[in-house]
């Protein structure tokens, strides 16, 4: 069950064009799996604001977000030392039993941040994930040099619409240059429904709907699959490839 929980802030800095690292001190123990998120109470905000997990381990907790409207922009206003009441952990979260040892990571603008905390524990699992990131600008990238960090520079290929760091082209163009067995997508539907049409391999694919509980009672954000309903915010926010319906 989701239970709420009251973190410290220990800093909350700009990472990128209108994009925000916030570091939180806090009980973690809910949080199970890479790709779940938490709901974050602000001041003064009626609904809780839906943000996935970045990072997080035994007292500590990784968010990035961004600003794209007044909650959001009140949170980068928030100062270390402040307090968020979050929700967590909310959704069902990728699966890193699942696939081969050779697993493609993709993220793209706002749906790279979970794939962090997914890529740092398919290496830990012993994994040789390859990653593709993708940004409409260098001003849009962030944490290109992180994941270098954990399958190194070989593995991690950075590119942007415009070409204004790393490669030009779209996360679909790179998908000849690693050999990869299972595929785990974040990012804008486009994206999404362009990765599932591009491989053949099996994988996991992170959507997003509108909220408002975060947990499943209200029933707002269902979606249709193969085989049933599903809630985006409980069942999902990750689907499997084999039950998507675009």
């Amino acid at each position: 069950m989701p239970t709420c929980e009251i973190f410290t802030i220990d800093s909350n800095v700009k990472i990128a064009n209108n994009v925000f690292e916030i570091k939180l001190s806090g009980n973690t123990e809910g949080i199970s799996a890479p790709g779940q998120f938490v709901n974050v109470q602000l001041d003064g905000f009626y609904l809780r604001r839906p943000i996935s997990i970045c990072d997080y381990k035994k007292g500590s907790l990784t968010l990035i977000y961004k600003t794209i409207g007044g909650g959001t922009e009140h949170m980068s206003e928030m100062k270390e030392g402040e307090k968020l009441d979050l929700l967590l952990s909310l959704g069902n979260g990728y699966d890193t039993g699942k696939g081969g040892g050779s697993p493609l990571v993709i993220g793209g603008g706002v749906g790279v941040p979970p794939m962090y905390a997914l890529t740092k524990e398919l290496v830990e699992k012993g994994k040789h994930p390859s990653v593709i990131l993708g940004f409409n600008s260098a001003a849009d990238a962030f944490y290109v040099e992180e994941f270098k960090a954990l399958v190194g520079a070989d593995r991690v290929i950075l590119c942007t619409a415009d070409g204004s760091a790393g490669e030009k082209g779209l996360v679909i163009d790179f998908l000849d240059r690693f050999d990869f067995d299972y595929t785990y997508s974040c990012g804008a539907p486009l994206m999404l429904r362009a990765v599932y049409n591009a491989v053949s391999t099996d994988g996991q694919y992170s959507f997003e709907e509108r909220m408002a509980c975060g947990f499943g009672a209200c029933m707002g954000c269902s979606c249709k699959t193969k085989y049933k309903y599903k809630r985006i915010c409980k069942d999902g926010p990750i689907l499997e490839r084999d039950e998507i319906i675009w």
